[in-house]
């Protein structure tokens, strides 16, 4: 079975619902609001469908707390994120029907996950890597539109915009994580993954519930 291809055409940042004005309706509530929330705007050529990802700016932030990515390598961490929807569930029985997902599953089978207890860091990001590169090779590739047709679509359409050499630029120009939010994300992700093992987390500096300090610890014996 060939593998699907996926064109990315344009990039455009917006943001979520915000406190700053009133509504009607009933609005989820935000504390600070206008969190960044990016669109890729995407075609998938053999079946004629147009798909709005939208991708929330903290996932790049979780993404580099669950694995232990580099944050200052926005180029992969942009490729996981456009490849991620695409990791089949074990517990999704509509992808038994797929034979790529089916190949996806088989070949990660037994791996760890991010919220597997008592593995190594560098396991867990080489599994999902490992999910990231399989979904490639038998599911769905996610690259550029060519840059000409993009300019003709631009063109078709009045604007005055100039297609650029890749269409993530936007995000490649503007994203950069905040180190302290992917650190906050880590503890807790830590926090949750230890309430998995045998034992109750005990609270310490790096481990710690949300909203907690924990403060002085009591010296360890034989420390000075």
């Amino acid at each position: 079975m060939a593998v699907e291809l996926v064109q990315v055409w344009d990039a455009e940042l917006a943001y979520t619902h915000t406190p700053l004005r009133d509504t009607d309706a009933p609005v989820a509530p935000h504390v600070d609001g206008a969190e960044p929330l990016w669109c890729l705007y995407q075609v998938a050529p053999a079946m004629g469908v147009e798909i709005h990802h939208a991708l929330p700016h903290s996932l790049l932030e979780w993404r580099c707390a669950l694995y232990g990515l580099n944050p200052d390598d926005v180029p992969t961490l942009l490729d996981i994120a456009m490849h991620e929807p695409y990791i089949p569930d074990r517990n999704d029985a509509l992808t038994r029907t797929d034979p790529g997902a089916v190949k996806v599953l088989e070949a990660t089978h037994g791996l760890p996950t991010c919220w597997t207890p008592g593995v190594p860091e560098h396991e867990r990001r080489a599994a999902y890597l490992e999910r990231v590169k399989l979904v490639k090779e038998h599911r769905v590739r996610v690259e550029a539109a060519p840059r000409a047709v993009r300019a003709e679509a631009l063109a078709y359409v009045g604007s005055a915009r100039v297609a650029p050499p890749d269409p993530l630029e936007p995000l490649l120009s503007l994203v950069r994580l905040d180190p302290v939010r992917v650190e906050a994300r880590r503890m807790a992700a830590e926090w949750v993954r230890a309430e998995r093992g045998d034992q109750l987390p005990q609270p310490t500096f790096q481990l710690k519930p949300g909203s907690t300090f924990v403060g002085m610890q009591p010296r360890t014996e034989g420390s000075v």
